[in-house]
């Protein structure tokens, strides 16, 4: 699909509509067919432009969904199973919670996007880019930013124990690389490998805990020890989830409320006192954010356990059980599976729209406004899946966008994934580091820099292969389409073979001469990759 910008730009509709490699599997928009087609070649910049604020604007829908969605309903589903929920010091007493819940809760958007990118061939280059690409930017950039911000003692077991974990996953990524496909073996290795470290995390915690003694741990002692995201994932500090849907300022007495009155109050992402007690820049950029929340509000349950009412809204979870399932099978399959016709009659939307509106019917005629019913809990999982398809209908979006860039500027996908996408599955998580780093816990930071992203790694591609194998061809081609992947992969596996080395070798007291080593690596890193990308340098190819 390269080759469309070789041709004079008359034809280039025309090639874009005839060659099968230009043609974008799943998603609601033709990106190539739009810009090759629908734009005339003079106003290519504007496409351009307006590609670039749509791919901003789905990483602010990725970013809102799981934090405020996605993740608020995985808490709520694993308190009603019974799962220790103390979020603050989870690292000394609720480890499993950690390592499974709140790692695919804040790893969601790089799980959904490799997992959609591996569903071609010709886009899984964009999940090793962003899986490899996003560590190597982790591990140096931000852990560098962190001890330049403020020099600290590591935590030595975690540190050691979430590197050797991560050098494997990085060399077994290499050997898939190098072998060009993944099998049913090696997919189930990467998940397997996952479920070793949270066994391993589990057994080092109990451990710890025992030498400690098995009294409580004292308010502050965790911050000594690991990072909540460290086990990766978790949720902590200015990014814990919280639902849009929650009142801050509540009545002294309850009163009953009109359900009307309810419904608007539950759709509403703004709050008026907190909206004139913000800067001008959080108002320009909740503006931004607003249509995709109220999106949200209307198709996605939240159930807040720490609420007397568990964020029971009558009228509006009474919606939800029309809206959720419409959303569902109207986003699987890019709509398919809802635009069938059953029978060639009727649509399955149309069924679903009038089983789900009966359902509705029924749940607001035997419950009340004041208390939620017994199967309230239900709401969780009926979110967490609503949560996952927006999620993956984002991710899916992402994909197609950043191929389209790629074929517009003639860059390969790996290249593409190291940076916009690595970049922007990466900032919530940095700001998050840095911002604890400012306020004097670098420890917690650093610890997250090694242990968040074992979880993408060996999820995302464990994961996102295993979905894509069928039985009669259980393995996934992985063809490299640059040399930029086996640099990606040296540097990420050096970048963690220096820190291996020089943490310990500094009794695990880092400071700024080691952040500034870290930071002047990646830059090195980006110059040699984009060198690479642009053939300045060549490397011969396995």
């Amino acid at each position: 699909c390269w080759e469309v910008r070789k041709h004079n730009s008359s034809e280039w509709c025309h090639f874009i509509r005839s060659t099968p490699d230009c043609r974008l599997d799943g998603g609601f928009l033709d990106y190539l067919g739009g810009v090759f087609c629908v734009f005339p070649p003079r106003l290519l910049p504007l496409a351009v432009t307006l590609y670039a604020l749509w791919l901003l604007y789905l990483f602010i829908i990725l970013g809102v969904t799981a934090e405020k969605f996605f993740c608020p309903n995985l808490s709520a589903i694993s308190t009603n199973l019974k799962l220790s929920h103390n979020v603050a010091a989870f690292s000394l007493t609720s480890p499993l919670h950690g390592v499974t819940f709140l790692a695919f809760g804040n790893g969601a958007p790089d799980v959904f996007s490799a997992v959609v990118a591996f569903s071609n061939p010709r886009t899984a280059g964009l999940a090793i880019g962003a899986i490899f690409g996003a560590g190597v930017f982790v591990t140096t950039a931000v852990a560098g930013g962190i001890a330049l911000l403020k020099p600290f003692t590591a935590a030595s077991r975690p540190f050691l124990r979430d590197v050797i974990f991560y050098m494997l996953a990085v060399f077994l990524t290499f050997l898939v690389l190098y072998w060009g496909r993944i099998r049913l073996g090696e997919a189930l290795g990467y998940l397997g490998l996952y479920v070793f470290y949270v066994l391993t995390v589990v057994l080092c915690t109990c451990l710890h805990r025992r030498q400690r003694g098995d009294g409580p741990a004292p308010p502050g002692a965790w911050q000594n020890f690991e990072h909540p995201r460290s086990i990766p994932g978790a949720a902590m500090g200015p990014s814990l989830p919280r639902p849009l849907t929650g009142e801050e300022y509540r009545p002294l007495l309850p009163s009953r409320e009109p359900s009307l009155h309810i419904l608007a109050s539950a759709l509403s992402p703004l709050h008026c006192r907190s909206w004139r007690r913000k800067p001008w820049y959080w108002r320009l950029f909740k503006a931004f954010k607003v249509p995709v929340e109220l999106l949200l509000l209307l198709t996605v349950p939240v159930v807040d356990p720490d609420k007397d009412d568990l964020n029971w809204k009558r009228p509006l979870n009474c919606l939800h059980i029309l809206t959720s399932p419409l959303l569902c099978v109207l986003t699987l399959k890019s709509g398919a599976y809802g635009l069938y016709q059953i029978q060639g009659i009727f649509p399955v939307w149309g069924l679903v729209t009038l089983v789900a509106s009966a359902l509705a019917l029924i749940i607001f005629i035997t419950t009340s406004n004041e208390e939620p019913p017994k199967y309230h809990c239900v709401f969780a999982f009926l979110g967490f899946l609503a949560s996952a398809m927006w999620i993956n209908a984002a991710a899916t979006e992402l994909v197609n966008i950043l191929r389209t860039l790629g074929v517009i500027f003639q860059l390969s996908n790996t290249v593409l994934g190291l940076t916009l996408l690595a970049w922007g599955n990466s900032i919530g998580d940095t700001f998050s580091d840095l911002t604890m780093a400012r306020q004097g816990y670098p420890r917690m930071a650093f610890s997250a820099c090694f242990g968040g992203i074992i979880f993408n790694i060996l999820v995302g591609v464990g994961l996102g292969c295993l979905l894509q194998m069928t039985s009669s061809q259980p393995l996934v081609k992985l063809e490299p389409d640059s040399p930029l992947v086996w640099v990606l992969a040296g540097a990420l596996g050096l970048s963690l073979v220096f820190s291996l080395v020089t943490v310990p070798a500094q009794c695990f007291q880092l400071g700024k001469a080691y952040g500034l080593c870290l930071i002047s690596y990646y830059l090195l890193f980006l110059c040699v990759a984009l060198l690479t990308e642009f053939r300045v340098i060549h490397f011969s190819t396995p």
